[in-house]
């Protein structure tokens, strides 16, 4: 006890200038995080790649502080790196989950998939991609619940980005009695999507027969949108083309959907 104590008071006044360090450290490194969001450049860059950045400057920054505190206190750098070399390997093996999220969200950031802002389907779940930090990406549902879901899922998963081309193609099945002429209801179909403001000409909207049974005929329906405009479309198409069948006396006019 008495070596202690002489140890003790012989550190005391590095204990105390750790202390200061790292209370000092910790508003500096806030300040400069404060200072680096407002640096123009990253107004440049991608919302995706600014998160990401600031996240990895911010552990960074606060790793130097800590090894500036140990330093502070008197311990040889030489132990301080054997110590961190053994515990890393031992941290390795205890977090290899963590560990594989944390280079799936370097691998997001290179490979990129997705970015911010985008509506996805990956790992089974799906919503508005929030944010891609270093362990975890953040996916808003559709009706405002919020996903977490590890970065290391994401990269062994197949992801299906429904934003990222300009347009989007909505497809619609119809069935009418089989009595009805095919050329007609053709017609109808054709008439009714001319008629939308949010489907495109170009490419072309499609309506054929593509199949049947003894009592019905069955006919598709594809039409490209901008992807913005999709969900609008596609609901719109199914309200306004069984009000035209109803118009036009179709018979038995039945509603399936295959691509919802």
């Amino acid at each position: 006890m008495t070596r202690i104590k002489d140890m003790l008071a012989g550190m005391g006044g590095s204990i105390v200038m750790a202390i200061v360090i790292g209370i000092v450290g910790f508003y500096v490194i806030k300040y400069l995080m404060k200072l680096l969001d407002k640096v123009k450049g990253f107004d440049r860059l991608d919302p995706t790649v600014t998160r990401f950045v600031k996240s990895f400057v911010k552990w960074l920054l606060y790793i130097m502080l800590i090894i500036g505190i140990i330093s502070m206190l008197g311990v040889p750098m030489a132990q301080v790196i054997a110590v961190l070399a053994s515990a890393g390997v031992a941290i390795g093996l205890a977090l290899q989950g963590a560990l594989s999220n944390l280079a799936g969200g370097i691998l997001l950031m290179v490979i990129r998939p997705f970015n911010v802002g985008d509506y996805v389907d990956a790992a089974g779940a799906s919503g508005v991609v929030q944010s891609i930090n270093l362990f975890y990406t953040v996916l808003l549902t559709v009706d405002n619940k919020r996903i977490t879901v590890p970065n290391g899922n994401l990269m062994n998963a197949n992801v299906v980005d429904y934003s990222a081309e300009a347009l989007r193609r909505v497809d619609l099945e119809f069935s009418c009695a089989k009595s009805e002429k095919p050329s007609e209801i053709q017609q109808i179909l054709l008439d009714t999507v001319a008629k939308s403001t949010l489907a495109l000409h170009d490419p072309a909207p499609f309506a054929r027969i593509c199949g049947g049974t003894n009592e019905a005929m069955l006919f598709t329906v594809r039409v490209w949108c901008k992807s913005e405009d999709y969900w609008d479309l596609f609901f719109e198409l199914n309200q306004t083309i069984v009000e035209a069948f109803a118009e036009k006396g179709v018979q038995a006019p039945a509603l399936r959907v295959v691509n919802g």
